[in-house]
Formats: structure tokens, C-alpha cells, sequence
């Protein structure tokens, strides 16, 4: 027994010998070294913040900005002989005490540090940092961030905007401004039961001065940076009119904010479960040296911007999939949608040195760490190697970049400085016709329809429930809306008209019925100072180049239109009860009055919706975008808008309707048209102001 014993002690021994040799030959397989004699890494200090990724019960890509949810603790530090083994680090902010404003006087301790930037000549850092006052849902300004700025041996620290509103992700313009998100100009998310601001591009001076709201988007937006040819890439939550989980895509835009368009995957060519295929989230994106690309993270919803890294290229022709789009470390699965958990949050903050070597920070362990997640500082290439350069076990490193100067991009001129009042643009449609997807056989386009999309002024996603879509979750929210009016489309498809600055809005092409045929699902805007605004076609190929036409199209040789106003009561804001229960009451209640479906009389109030009896009666014969896939999750699933195939002309409403039915009048048949072509077929028109709305009063937008 003893020999026994003996010789099973000596199996077990060598078992333990080869299963350690097995796990650090596989760890040495995973985690090859990478070639640091590259030019790419011809620099020896880093850059970096130590910033905890928050991790709480109300978990969303949004809660990762407010000050009050910041993980005390951290700062800014340089990485010294980043690559030499034996690293060591220095805190910028040692000795720095601050020289002006609130803070003067002051270090900036005790609370969180978040994203920052390098200006070009490396020499100023600018940064975001908060008191983190834990006041969960209390915004004042020991609960915000803040943007501070600092020279890069920590003299001369200043505190450049202040306030009860949270501004973030500085990044220096090549004219010495700075681009920055902030929550300054109002509104609230459309699909929360709290309160959650909206945040936007806005843009200042190097001394804090002249802060300008840039974007005027429903929505919120991120992390801006800026390209190779001198343009703004950022990320935008891009959902009008779509379920809350689209693809939050990248964008691009001028340094004032002009044309802002997207870059890939916002057209998408969906079917029930195409999201389980796609990254829901482009974020902390960065335009790679010497080349078009730019790499991101493909962080999640319902998280913060961590996940696995990929790289697009908008030089690809974009199959509205994932063409453009490559996995650069494919150890990390798409979170919340390749898994269908919040897990594979391992990578985060690519800097790229070039196509094929990048920093980031990683967590070999994030799966298992869960709240505790301890992000290091990493060199990696696209062949699956890395190497770890620095780590904290206490805290998160975020954000790593070459302590080092940089090619300052082209500054491209900006429009002139605002005035006041702004002035109208001019926005210029060369060609309806040009599209991706075919018009219906022997359509022809006569005007272009102007909406604008108010941003949302109460906190909460059912108060009020705009639109049908609120029954189906509570989180969806949709925008109110009101119809500014239409401008007139020349015999060769082209449009030209002034439109009001500061405004979102999307456009519809109207055939000879007064019908919508297509629509936006975006919006645009003018920025106040901007002229012009150019559109080549409708939904037209996005790789494309515009035809050279024998001639300058028929609506840019004359004066652009003025925008005609709607004659319809409660079209601007869109509101059922003064648009469509006036006609109900006065034509179709003598028949559909409980005796013949639908009900149309406005009965008695719901209390939850607060919906009259006749618009919850009229939901099937009504035609949402969300009802092109049955059965499919609505927040989940990204219809494209299909020519002639939404809104009247998909409806069965409208279908009965054109027939005589009811013996409507031209104006009336009209009200109905853009009621069911506004996207959503809203009940109510305005966030605020219920009591009114419902007694069939006008009321104006609480935030126009």
C-alpha cells in the first residue's frame, strides 16, 4: 500500500507539474508579447486617468457620465518607461492646486476622475473631474463633472466650466477650441423611469469662454474626437422613430457642428434577430494614423463602454451589417447581443498607433471580477498578442495615449459666430429620386414634408405616454412632433428651402395624393451661423458619388422656398385630440357609436394613458414601423423605412378612407393622412401641458 501510495503521490505530482506547464504555456499562447522595437512605439510615457467604470443597480451607457455615481478616487498620472518592465508612475496633479474659479485654491482631491485629452503640442491636458457627491438623481455641482485644464508638469491648473450640469470628454480642436459633451441645452431620455438628462456636442474656448451648443439632436451623444481631416467623430444615440437599443453608431461632423452625418450601420438591412449580430454600441472611437479607419470599443447598452474592440472602415461598401465593421480581438464576444449578458466587457479606450498596434485597457478577468473589475494598461496588434504595461489591484486605469506631440489635423473653417436671433439656412435636396431602394412604380414626388422632433421636458418615459408604442413597454418612449409644414419638389426631384436654426427635424417625400412615400429617421438641423445644408438624394447609396448633372438643378436657380405652414388644427404640435377627434365627432360617430366597430366616440379618459377610448380603439387600423416584424421584441428590432410600405399607405385606415368612406372633405382625409404618416400616430403632441391637450387647446412646445 505504501508503494502504492508512493506512486500515486509521484502520478499526482507530475500531473500538477504538467497541468501548471499547460496553463502557462496556454496563458504564453494567449498573451504572445508584443514586438515593442516597432516604430509605432517609438515614445516612452503614456497617459492615462485611474477611473473606476461604475457598476451599480441602474447599470445603463448613460450612468458612466453623472458625477454623483463616480467612483472616488483616482487622478491623472504619466506612465514613465512605458515599455521598459519596470515602469514608474507620476501624479500630474501632486502639487497642483487650483487658480481660479470655485476650486481656487484647491487640489482636487477626494473625488473622480474621468475621460481627458492631449493637446496637439503635448504640452496641456484637459480633463473631466467631479466632487462625486453620492446625491443619487441630485444634480448641483458637487454631483457634475467639470472640465479642468492643466499643464502637463502640473503648473497652472484650471477650472474651465462649472455649473448643476455634467461636462465631459474634452478633446482638443486643431484651432485651439475645445469639444466637449455636455447637458446644457435641456431635455431629458425618452425611455427611462428616472431622471436622466440628455447630453451634446458643445464646443469652447481654450479659457472656457464662448461655450456653443454644436448639436441640436433629440438625444444624447459621445465621446467626440477628433479625425485625420480635421472632422469630429462621436457617437450618437440615434433612435427617432426606433426601437431604444439601435445600434448607437458613429458620426461624423465639423468642428461647428455642420452636416452632421452618420458613418456606417444606420440604414440598417434588419430582420427579427439581425441585433445579435452587431456591436449595439460604437464608443470612445479615434481615427487610426495615416489612414481612414478608426477603431472603437463595442460596449453595450445597458453597461459602460467596455467591450471587445473593432475597427470600421467607411472606405467599405456598408451592407447595412457588419462589412465595415472587424473584431480586432475576438477572445470577447459583442455584449448584450452576441451574448446575450452585459459579460465580455474586457477591453475599453482604444488609442490606435497605427492599423495594427493599439493601447487599451483590459481586464483578462472581467466575466469574473463583475463589479470589481481592475482595467491594466495594454499593448496589443491585431495578431491576438499582448502585454501588460501597468495595473493598480485597487483601481481601473482608463484612457491610455502617447505622452508625445501629434500631427495637428487640417482646422477647417468654421461658419460664421452665431448671432441673434439666428438666421434661417438653406437646405438643399438635389435629387428625391436618387435612392437606395426603389420608389413604387409611377410615383411622383411633389413636396418634401417638414417635421420637427421636440426634445423630450419631463423625466419620466410614461409621462405622458406619447403613442401607441408606450403600451407595449414602458420604455418606450417616443418624441412628440409637430408638422412645421411643407416646401415644393421641381419636376427633376430637387428642393431647395430656409429652414429655422436650431431645430431637429426629418423629412418625408410626398407623392401626388399627399401620401408620405419616405421618411427619415434621423434627424438634421441647422446650426445656428450655417447657411447651407446639402442632401444628394433620399436614403441614396452611401457610397455613391453624386452624378454630374448636366445641369444646376431647377431649385437652386431660384430662391429657396419658405416653408408653407400646415392649415390643419393640431398639426404643430401634433395633438389626436384637436387633429382627428374633432373629425371623428362630427362624421363618424353617427355610425361608429358602439353599435359598429371601431368605437369612435372619445368615451371616457384611460387614467394610466390618459388616451381618449377612440384612439386605443383605432390601433388596428393603423400602421407602426414596429409591425413589419410580428412577434419580434420592437426594442430590439431596426425596420428600415421602406418606400410606400409605412405610415397611410400601409394602414387600413387610410386604405377605407380614400374609398369615400365617411364622406370626408380634402382637409379632413389630409388630417388623417399626417397623422398616420408622422411615424408614430401620436395622441399627444407636447410633454407638459396634458389638461390643455386633452380639451383640444393649442398648446406651443415646452422646449422648441
Amino acid at each position: 500500500m505504501r508503494k502504492v501510495s508512493k506512486v500515486l503521490s509521484k502520478v499526482v505530482a507530475l500531473l500538477l507539474i504538467v497541468g501548471v506547464s499547460m496553463t502557462a504555456l496556454t496563458f504564453s499562447a494567449m498573451s504572445a508579447s508584443v514586438d515593442f522595437t516597432k516604430s509605432e512605439f517609438a515614445f516612452d510615457k503614456i497617459l492615462f486617468t485611474k477611473h473606476q467604470p461604475y457598476t451599480g443597480p441602474e447599470n445603463h451607457m448613460i450612468d458612466g457620465n453623472f458625477g454623483f455615481l463616480g467612483v472616488k478616487g483616482g487622478g491623472l498620472y504619466i506612465l514613465n518607461d512605458a515599455f521598459s518592465g519596470r515602469p514608474t508612475v507620476t501624479d500630474v496633479l501632486q502639487n497642483s492646486v487650483c487658480t481660479n474659479g470655485r476650486y481656487a485654491g484647491r487640489k482636487l482631491v477626494g473625488g473622480a476622475f474621468y475621460s481627458f485629452d492631449l493637446s496637439y503640442d503635448a504640452k496641456q491636458i484637459v480633463f473631466a473631474y467631479t466632487d462625486a457627491q453620492n446625491s443619487y438623481d441630485v444634480w448641483n455641482q458637487n454631483t457634475t463633472y467639470h472640465i479642468f485644464k492643466v499643464n502637463v508638469d502640473g503648473t497652472n491648473l484650471t477650472q474651465l466650466t462649472d455649473g448643476n450640469y455634467n461636462d465631459f470628454d474634452p478633446r482638443w480642436l486643431p484651432d485651439g477650441r475645445i469639444v466637449f459633451i455636455s447637458e446644457r441645452r435641456g431635455g431629458y431620455g425618452r425611455c427611462h423611469q428616472r431622471v436622466v438628462p440628455t447630453f451634446n456636442l458643445h464646443t469652447m474656448n481654450a479659457d472656457g469662454s464662448d461655450i456653443r451648443c454644436i448639436s441640436y439632436h433629440e438625444t444624447n451623444e459621445w465621446s467626440p474626437s477628433v479625425d485625420n481631416n480635421g472632422m469630429i467623430i462621436y457617437t450618437r444615440w440615434d433612435y427617432v422613430d426606433r426601437g431604444a437599443n439601435h445600434p448607437h453608431s458613429a458620426w461624423i461632423t465639423t468642428p461647428d457642428g455642420l452636416d452632421a452625418r452618420a458613418v456606417v450601420l444606420n440604414y440598417p438591412n434588419s430582420g427579427s434577430e439581425w441585433w445579435r449580430n452587431v456591436p449595439l454600441m460604437q464608443n470612445s472611437l479615434r481615427a487610426i494614423p495615416n489612414s481612414n479607419k478608426y477603431v472603437a470599443t463595442a460596449a453595450p447598452h445597458h453597461a459602460q463602454n467596455y467591450g471587445p474592440l473593432i475597427v470600421i472602415d467607411p472606405d467599405v461598401e456598408d451592407d447595412d451589417n457588419l462589412s465595415t465593421i472587424t473584431k480586432i480581438t475576438p477572445d470577447a464576444k459583442y455584449p448584450e447581443s452576441e451574448v446575450g449578458t452585459t459579460t465580455d466587457q474586457k477591453y475599453g479606450t482604444p488609442y490606435p498607433l497605427s492599423e495594427d498596434y493599439f493601447l487599451c485597457v483590459y481586464d483578462p478577468n472581467a466575466n469574473t471580477n463583475g463589479a470589481n473589475k481592475r482595467y491594466g494598461i495594454y499593448a496589443i496588434d491585431t495578431k491576438g498578442n499582448k502585454s501588460l504595461l501597468y495595473s493598480d489591484p485597487n483601481f481601473s486605469c482608463y484612457g491610455p495615449m502617447p505622452l508625445c506631440p501629434r500631427r495637428v489635423p487640417n482646422a477647417i473653417p468654421g461658419s460664421k459666430k452665431p448671432t441673434e436671433p439666428a438666421q434661417d439656412g438653406v437646405v438643399s435636396v438635389m435629387d428625391v429620386y436618387n435612392t437606395l431602394l426603389p420608389f413604387p412604380a409611377g410615383t411622383k414626388i411633389k413636396e418634401l414634408r417638414i417635421w420637427q422632433v421636440y426634445p423630450k421636458t419631463t423625466t419620466l418615459a410614461t409621462d405622458p405616454m406619447v403613442s401607441y408604442e408606450s403600451t407595449e413597454s414602458v420604455w418606450a418612449g417616443r418624441n412628440t412632433r409637430g408638422l412645421l409644414g411643407t416646401v415644393p419638389v421641381e419636376e427633376d426631384g430637387s428642393a431647395s428651402f430656409y429652414l429655422p436654426a436650431g431645430r431637429p427635424v426629418f423629412m418625408q417625400a410626398i407623392d401626388q395624393d399627399g401620401t408620405a412615400v419616405q421618411t427619415m429617421r434621423s434627424d438634421t438641423y441647422i446650426v445656428p451661423g450655417q447657411t447651407r445644408l446639402l442632401c444628394q438624394g433620399c436614403h441614396e447609396p452611401a457610397r455613391q458619388a453624386a452624378p454630374n448633372p448636366e445641369s444646376v438643378p431647377l431649385a437652386l436657380r431660384r430662391e429657396p422656398s419658405e416653408i408653407t405652414p400646415d392649415p390643419s388644427q393640431g398639426a404643430r404640435p401634433m395633438s389626436f385630440p384637436r387633429l382627428i377627434q374633432p373629425i371623428l365627432d362630427k362624421k363618424c360617430i353617427s355610425c361608429h357609436n358602439g353599435s359598429q366597430q371601431p368605437d369612435l366616440r372619445k368615451g371616457a379618459t384611460d387614467p394610466q394613458s390618459k388616451w381618449f377610448a377612440s384612439y386605443k380603439n383605432l390601433r388596428p387600423y393603423v400602421a407602426l414601423f414596429d409591425s413589419i416584424y410580428p412577434g419580434a421584441d420592437w426594442n430590439k428590432v431596426y425596420p428600415r423605412s421602406e418606400p410606400g410600405k409605412f405610415g397611410a399607405r400601409a394602414s387600413k385606415l387610410y386604405q377605407k378612407l380614400k374609398t369615400g368612406h365617411g364622406n370626408l372633405s380634402e382637409s379632413e382625409l389630409h388630417s388623417f393622412i399626417i397623422w398616420l404618416d408622422s411615424g408614430v400616430a401620436p395622441f399627444f403632441g407636447d410633454y407638459k401641458n396634458i389638461d390643455a391637450q386633452l380639451s383640444g387647446e393649442q398648446v406651443e412646445p415646452s422646449l422648441n
